[in-house]
Parts: C-alpha cells; structure tokens; sequence
C-alpha cells in the first residue's frame, strides 16, 4: 500500500480546472486597454449640436389610405405593407396613434437632426406672436346679415336642382311614351272600329 499511496500523490485526481493567473491578468488588462481606446474616440471629437425644435412645414397625412383595401404579402417592401411607414426611420407603424407617437418622438427627431429641446423664444418674437393673434381676432367673422345672405343663395340653388330634376323626369317620360306607342295600321284599326290602342292616360 505504500507504494499506490507514493504513487498517487504524483497523479491529479481532483478533476478541477486549473487557472493561469498571470494569463487572465494579462487579458483583463488587454480588455481595460481596448475599453479606454474606444472612450476616447467617442469623445475626441467636438460634441454633436443638433437644431432646437421646430413646427413641420408638412401635413401629417393619416386619412389618404383610410378605407381602401390592400392585399399584404410577407415579401413586400416595407413602404407596401400594411400600416404607416416612416421614410426616415425605414419603419412601420400599424395605426395612426402610434404614427404620431413615432413622427414626434425622440428617435425620429434624432433622425431628422433636431435636439428635443425647443429654442428659447426672445422678447420680441413673443411680441410679434401676439400681435398677429391680436389682428386675427379682430378680423371680423360672419355677420348674421352674411349667413342670411349665404342661407338664401343655397336655398335659390336648391330649388334650382330640384326644377332641372323635375325637367328631366318630364323629358323621359316623353322619350318613354314615345318610344311605347305601337305602330298602328290606319285601315285595320279602321276596320275593327277604333282609333289606337292607347289609354287615356297621357
């Protein structure tokens, strides 16, 4: 027995994963090196200045497709799917809530190039702002006298529309009572002792 117990001192039976310390050292170092180097690219350069906020100068167009029918196909172009597709973006939006959600969210400003803040307003911009709001509310609306006026001319068109109907109904039913009157010989209708066939009705 002495000799197994010799000679099981010099085999590793304890099935455990020896580690080299001075190779994870060097790794963790490497890591740190790279994560420095890449820190310092991001932020070598001047910061990015985005533009402040400002109003669309085009209508959000949510009603254009509204009704119509569109057969989808998983192999369609994201533009031809279903749902509201954001050029900028290159996504998909499926319903109008969200469309609006999306085209003023902070994802899609970022994409356009505009910061999420709005640029500070100065004194005499607000000035001006309500002094337009001022003679906008000034400019006089409908007088009662106009909606008279405006009630009257449609009431004219109306009745207008309505003699023009009652014209044509008249003409077709001419055209139609023409078109129905058979062709009578004069001597057989002569013959059988009367004058057409019609009825009194005219």
């Amino acid at each position: 027995m002495s000799q197994s117990g010799n000679g099981a001192a010099g085999i590793d039976n304890t099935f455990r994963k020896k580690f080299d310390r001075e190779e994870y050292l060097q790794r963790a170092r490497d890591r740190e090196a790279k994560e420095e180097a890449r820190n310092k690219s991001k932020s070598s350069g001047p910061p990015v200045q985005r533009k402040p906020l400002k109003h669309r100068d085009y209508e959000v167009d949510l009603e254009s497709r509204l009704g119509k029918t569109q057969v989808v196909t998983p192999i369609a172009p994201l533009s031809q799917q279903a749902g509201y597709y954001c050029s900028v973006c290159e996504c998909v939006v499926k319903d109008s809530a969200n469309y609006l959600d999306h085209i003023n969210g902070k994802k899609h400003q970022r994409a356009l190039g505009m910061s999420m803040r709005s640029e500070r307003a100065t004194l005499e911009q607000v000035q001006q702002r309500f002094e337009v709001l001022k003679k906008r509310k000034d400019t006089p609306g409908f007088t009662e006298q106009d909606f008279d006026e405006r009630i009257l001319k449609q009431q004219q068109e109306e009745e207008e529309r309505k003699r023009q109907r009652r014209e044509k109904k008249k003409e077709k039913k001419k055209e139609k009572a023409v078109e129905e009157e058979p062709e009578i010989d004069p001597d057989v209708a002569a013959m059988m002792g009367f004058g057409g066939f019609g009825s009194s009705k005219k």
